[in-house]
């Protein structure tokens, strides 16, 4: 059974983006579940996607009116991560900043941390 617990802090700025790219991909009754997966310079990579499933050991939180995700094994790389949009005149872009990353990648999407060691690959 899923268990309710917040790893990820949503800001209303993200949700709102995150709301219209659900209505855009027909998404509506679908679940924000937040990943990490090995990949990027750094070695470890974020993933963000809509689910339909939540998996019986996630972590559930409910946020703004959208409920996120967290698989158990990612949850102690994201612990208070803390998710944003930022609107620029170049664009916008989901920004995020994680208190557990040993270091960063200047893509801004590539990590370390010390609870699971990656392979470092070349940016695409």
């Amino acid at each position: 059974m899923a268990s309710e617990k917040q790893v990820i802090i949503l800001t209303e700025a993200a949700s709102f983006q995150v709301k219209e790219m659900m209505v855009q991909n027909e998404e509506e009754n679908a679940s924000l579940r937040v990943a990490v997966k090995g990949g990027g310079c750094s070695g470890l990579s974020y993933g963000m996607a809509f689910e339909q499933t939540v998996n019986e050991d996630d972590f559930v939180d409910n946020q703004y009116g959208i409920q996120i995700i967290v698989s158990k094994e990612d949850a102690g790389i994201l612990q208070d991560t803390k998710i944003d949009f930022k609107q620029s005149l170049m664009g916008g872009g989901f920004t995020i900043d994680n208190p557990n990353a040993l270091a960063s990648c200047g893509c801004g999407t590539s990590f370390k941390a010390a609870a699971r060691p990656a392979v470092e690959q070349p940016c695409e």
